[in-house]
């Protein structure tokens, strides 16, 4: 079995913010209701002053305000599916897991048009709250450890927040260029190990 990241890994940039930037277009209430509000958790947060899931929590809030949701992630995905990195396409496998912080009502329709699984964070958008915690970093190699996977011959990720699942895989990937370049996983030196610490402990699961 291959495990993929998505966002910045076989897709490029962020599906989430690129969702929020259509719906807002779509939905021009969305500018007063939504985008005030997010901006200034964003700087909040930047000062310190909230914590970095608060932020989170108000960003994908914009999922609760979307009443044609169905309708416009389909139409997103009929836009957007051709951002799927050429070499993804000509590797992928039905086996196949996308794994992502990503909200699994984003990730699941483009899973399902290519054919394989998926793993996303579970976001409840009728009360505008996560189902579970994030899909993020050390979550997402517990979670396959808990579900028992098969064993990971191969993972791709664009970020060394990921290094747990890396891990676990036979051969790991750091996905660069804006998902278009393949290096081995960096060796875990000192230095790279610093980074990591840093990504998991201040990344955040949307790339903005």
């Amino acid at each position: 079995m291959n495990v993929y990241d998505f966002d910045g890994t076989i897709y490029h940039p962020d599906c989430a913010v690129s969702f929020a930037l259509w719906c807002s277009v779509r939905h021009p209430s969305l500018w007063i209701t939504y985008l005030p509000k997010t901006l200034i958790c964003l700087i909040r947060h930047k000062l310190g002053r909230v914590p970095r899931y608060v932020f989170e929590r108000t960003f994908f809030s914009f999922l609760c305000k979307v009443d044609d949701f169905d309708i416009q992630i389909e139409r997103f995905w009929d836009k957007h599916e051709n951002r799927i990195s050429a070499w993804y396409l000509a590797q992928k496998r039905p086996d196949d897991l996308i794994i992502s912080a990503s909200p699994k009502c984003i990730i699941e329709p483009i899973a399902k048009r290519l054919g394989v699984n998926c793993i996303a964070t579970d976001y409840d958008r009728e009360v505008g709250a996560f189902v579970d915690n994030l899909m993020y970093a050390r979550e997402k190699a517990a979670y396959i450890f808990d579900q028992d996977y098969p064993d990971i011959e191969n993972f791709y990720s664009d970020s060394l927040a990921d290094t747990p699942l890396a891990l676990c895989a036979d051969k790991a990937y750091l996905v660069t260029n804006k998902a278009q370049t393949l290096n081995d996983w960096p060796k875990l030196d000192v230095e790279t190990l610093k980074k990591v610490h840093e990504k998991i402990e201040t990344g955040w699961s949307v790339h903005l």
